[in-house]
């Protein structure tokens, strides 16, 4: 999980990029939020501007997303942690969140670079010193997500795809909120990343982030304390006092460092939290489920897949 955060809009596992994010979110908090006419200089859905034909992705989810409205035989370059869809593999990479190769951006002459709410306060400026042409996109909750879509769709043409994709979105995830909605809701603890092997650095998806959200549209309620941006720190001492019925541990460094970890020797220690003791901690290594693109919908059916196996393994046959 940890090489995965590094290629999304947060990394809490260094306290810098922490406080980086944080920052973002409160820039981005404090904007008017308008992307896409502040960016491309029209309005969603102007056919008279020119569409690009050069598209640099950011970040994963937005090149899911490009994928999914059908404008990604325009994409010429990514970042280092794009792994859908396969193609992906054979285009140049930029860098990641924190590292992105300026240079290497202006020598694939793009006509449009697409980055997230959080990435904006860090590039932006400095694509706009270059003359590229940009398109910011929120990527903090399940809204977000969903009007990533409308906003890629328009900036590419590709409106009509955009918005079958976002029915074909809203619909499933409103197929999984009518199915748990009147579900007991057992207490979900989400973790986003800790030290391979160990419970050390622990930090949680918390309310305000899509991930919470999708928890609760799966059945649960999701319980990690605040945090102004989303995602916080805890420590173990704190998630006995939570006793969470159920925790979802989506920290994925031991398969990004080759590093083998048994996940239920590793929460042994917390032996007395009720999640461990009845064997309800769920290793998660699906790294779409971090990205808030059109793949939200399948993270909130796989949620509800593990707070709920009563009902949704049935369906699963």
């Amino acid at each position: 999980m940890r090489r995965l955060l590094n290629a999304g809009r947060f990394r809490p596992a260094r306290a810098a990029l922490l406080l980086a994010s944080a920052c973002a979110l409160l820039i981005a908090a404090c904007g008017d939020r308008v992307y896409f006419e502040h960016d491309l200089g029209r309005k969603a859905g102007d056919a008279r501007a020119e569409l690009p034909q050069r598209i640099i992705s950011l970040s994963p989810s937005i090149t899911e997303v490009l994928y999914g409205v059908g404008a990604f035989d325009r994409v010429v370059a990514v970042t280092d942690y794009d792994e859908f869809p396969p193609e992906v593999a054979r285009l140049p990479k930029v860098g990641g969140w924190s590292n992105t190769n300026l240079e290497q951006i202006a020598s694939l002459r793009p006509d449009l670079v697409v980055m997230t709410e959080s990435q904006s306060p860090l590039i932006k400026d400095k694509l706009d010193a270059l003359g590229v042409r940009t398109l910011t996109v929120p990527s903090y909750t399940v809204v977000d997500a969903l009007d990533s879509i409308t906003l890629i769709g328009a900036a590419t043409g590709q409106d009509e795809q955009a918005q079958k994709l976002l029915a074909e979105t809203r619909a499933r995830l409103d197929e999984v909120r009518a199915r748990t909605r009147v579900l007991k809701r057992p207490r979900v603890l989400c973790v986003v990343d800790r030290v391979p092997g160990t419970l050390r650095g622990l930090y949680t998806a918390t309310e305000g982030s899509f991930i919470a959200e999708l928890i609760e549209i799966a059945g649960g309620d999701s319980i990690a304390p605040p945090a102004k941006t989303g995602f916080g720190q805890i420590n173990k001492e704190a998630i006995a006092t939570l006793d969470p019925e159920i925790i979802i541990d989506m920290a994925m460094g031991a398969k990004a460092t080759n590093l083998a970890e048994d996940p239920k020797e590793v929460w042994a220690e917390l032996g007395q939290v009720r999640a461990v003791r009845e064997g309800r901690v769920h290793a998660m290594h699906d790294a779409s489920v971090i990205h808030p693109s059109q793949f939200v919908a399948d993270a909130a059916l796989k949620f509800a897949e593990l707070i709920h196996p009563e009902v949704f393994a049935v369906a699963k046959k």
